[in-house]
């Protein structure tokens, strides 16, 4: 038989032993019930015209308006000014969106009155023939590309309040710089999980934007060829394009890239993704044999 205080001793051990487990097994279940850390979701779909404190925050179809409007600008080889005045207009009279309602019978982008000879209302709801309505009345004023914006936009709108474009002067020329290339890759957009490429839609709504792929316009050919830059494989759109209108041809492509499942653009040593679409284009080098000045989209 131990001595009593080598038992006591002994005791003391297992006691402290038991002492330590169960307060182990607490921490343990303790720490099992704590919310384990998770990954932050990704930012609601939006996009962002220019970068820093001169941003300008779009909504998906705003910007879809915006690339719309200089996709048409640039189909009819109008200078800047034409198109800062059209921003101006449509920021005004719509916000970029295009309403199906309005003042009287006003509707679409520019709020145009089908009574006042603009066209149908299901007409002037569509943005490319409401954008090239507002040009082909606006190139008919005499002087208007030096004559103060809000009041070539009045000439064209005959608004009752001529005094409300000028508010938008400042914010229309920054977006008529950012969706033509001035910055590059001023325009960008983010979407989670594109599904499978429309490209088919998107060659469709670039051809009604720009015009027919042919020489002397704004593409002069679109091809479809497999995408070397994906790791899934799949196909890609090659949108050949007068050099002048590269970034606009590439800010239309991601303003519509939600509409058409579209996840990466290319240009000019840029690429854009819409899994991290809000950090903005990246610079990348483009895919062995293709040619710097060709959009790619995919």
């Amino acid at each position: 038989m131990a001595p009593p205080t080598r038992r006591l001793l002994a005791v003391a051990v297992i006691g402290s032993v038991l002492v330590l487990l169960v307060a182990v097994g607490g921490y343990l279940a303790i720490r099992s019930l704590q919310p384990r850390p998770v990954a932050a979701p990704p930012p609601p779909p939006g996009c962002q015209a220019g970068t820093g404190g001169s941003a300008i925050s779009l909504e998906g179809d705003q910007a879809a308006i915006a690339a719309t409007i200089a996709g048409v600008a640039a189909r009819y080889r109008l200078p800047r000014q034409a198109l800062i005045i059209a921003f101006a207009t449509a920021l005004q009279e719509s916000q970029l969106q295009n309403l199906d309602y309005g003042t009287l019978d006003s509707v679409g982008v520019f709020q145009q009155r089908p009574s006042q000879g603009w066209g149908t209302t299901a007409e002037l709801e569509d943005p490319v023939y409401a954008t090239t309505k507002f040009f082909t009345a606006l190139v008919h004023v005499p002087g208007y590309t030096k004559m103060p914006i809000d009041q070539a936009a009045q000439d064209v709108q005959h608004s009752a309040d001529q005094d409300a474009y000028e508010q938008w002067t400042d914010v229309a020329a920054l977006l008529a710089g950012y969706f033509t290339g001035k910055p590059a890759g001023g325009v960008s957009c983010w979407f989670s999980a594109p599904g499978r490429a429309d490209l088919a839609g998107a060659e469709k709504g670039l051809t009604t934007t720009f015009g027919p792929a042919g020489r002397g316009g704004v593409l002069s050919g679109i091809t479809t060829e497999r995408s070397v830059k994906k790791k899934s494989g799949g196909s890609a759109a090659v949108v050949h394009v007068q050099r002048d209108a590269g970034w606009v041809v590439a800010s239309w492509l991601v303003a519509y890239a939600q509409q058409y499942d579209l996840s990466e653009v290319r240009y000019a040593g840029y690429e854009w993704r819409a899994s991290d679409g809000s950090m903005g284009w990246q610079r990348d080098s483009p895919a062995p044999g293709q040619a710097r000045a060709d959009v790619v989209a995919s």
